[in-house]
């Protein structure tokens, strides 16, 4: 047996399972889903960068000081990057019906 969402589902049901193209609802909350996640990273990023300018030393930072501001700015410029993308796969299927091709059939 497998489980979905806690619920005992028959392998012959789970074969027949609709695919989340055919199930508005599980496009939207897949879409919702990815765009929280995304901005949460984007939001942990975010702090990470703060923390690190906040408790900066005065006079200039120590190469290694400077390499984990650089790698911060960019670990937050990639999160916000697919936040922005997660929305805009949300826009696209919310205002078009456009379904993002990895939640397409496959086959």
């Amino acid at each position: 047996m497998l489980y979905e969402s806690g619920m005992p589902v028959c392998l012959k049901c789970a074969k027949r399972r609709k695919s989340p193209e055919d199930d508005p609802a599980a496009i939207y909350a897949i879409l919702v889903l990815q765009l929280e996640e995304a901005t949460r990273l984007a939001s942990s990023a975010c702090t990470e960068l703060a923390a690190l300018g906040s408790d900066a030393p005065s006079g200039a930072p120590s190469p290694n000081r400077t390499q984990r501001i650089h790698k911060a700015a960019n670990a937050l410029n990639a999160a916000r990057e697919k936040a922005v993308a997660a929305q805009n796969r949300l826009e696209d299927y919310l205002e078009r019906g456009t379904v993002p091709e990895d939640l397409k059939r496959s086959g």
